[in-house]
C-alpha cells in the first residue's frame, strides 16, 4: 500500500482511522492488481489508469465512494445523481462495515466500470466492456 495512504489513515480520529485501515486492507485484498495513491487529497485505487473506488473523511463519517457504483444496483449503495454514475456509504466504526457487502461490491467494481480516465478528452463517459 501506498506510504501516503498509511499517512492519511493515522491523521483521522481512532475509530475513523480503524475504518480507513479495514477498507484499505479488504481493497487491497480484493483489487490487488489495483494502483493506489492520494488523488485529490483521498485514497483512491486504480485498475489501468481509471479510478475505481476511494474513500475520504468528510461530516457524516468515512465516505466509501465507488466510481461506477450507480450501476452495482446494489441497496447498500447511496446513488445521488445519475450524471457521474457514482454510489457511496458512509461508516462511522468498523461494526458498521459488512465485509460481505464490501466484497461484492469490489468485485462489481472490477466488472463494471465506467471510463472516467478518459472523461475530459472525451467530454462523456463511456462503459468500458
Amino acid at each position: 500500500m501506498h506510504p501516503e495512504i498509511l499517512k492519511y489513515n493515522a491523521r483521522q480520529t481512532t475509530d475513523h482511522g480503524r475504518v480507513c485501515d479495514l477498507l484499505a486492507r479488504e481493497i487491497d485484498r480484493h483489487l490487488p492488481e489495483a494502483e493506489n495513491r492520494i488523488w485529490h487529497a483521498h485514497p483512491v485505487w486504480f485498475l489501468e489508469g481509471n479510478p475505481i473506488v476511494g474513500y475520504s473523511r468528510q461530516k457524516p463519517g468515512i465516505r466509501l465512494m465507488f466510481w461506477s457504483g450507480a450501476d452495482f444496483e446494489e441497496p447498500g449503495l447511496n446513488v445521488v445523481g445519475k450524471k457521474f454514475k457514482d454510489a457511496s456509504v458512509f461508516y462511522n466504526d468498523v461494526s458498521e462495515v459488512d465485509e460481505a457487502d464490501l466484497g461484492r461490491w469490489l468485485a462489481k467494481a472490477r466488472r463494471i466500470q465506467w471510463d472516467y480516465k478518459n472523461l475530459v478528452r472525451r467530454k462523456a463517459l463511456h462503459r468500458i466492456e
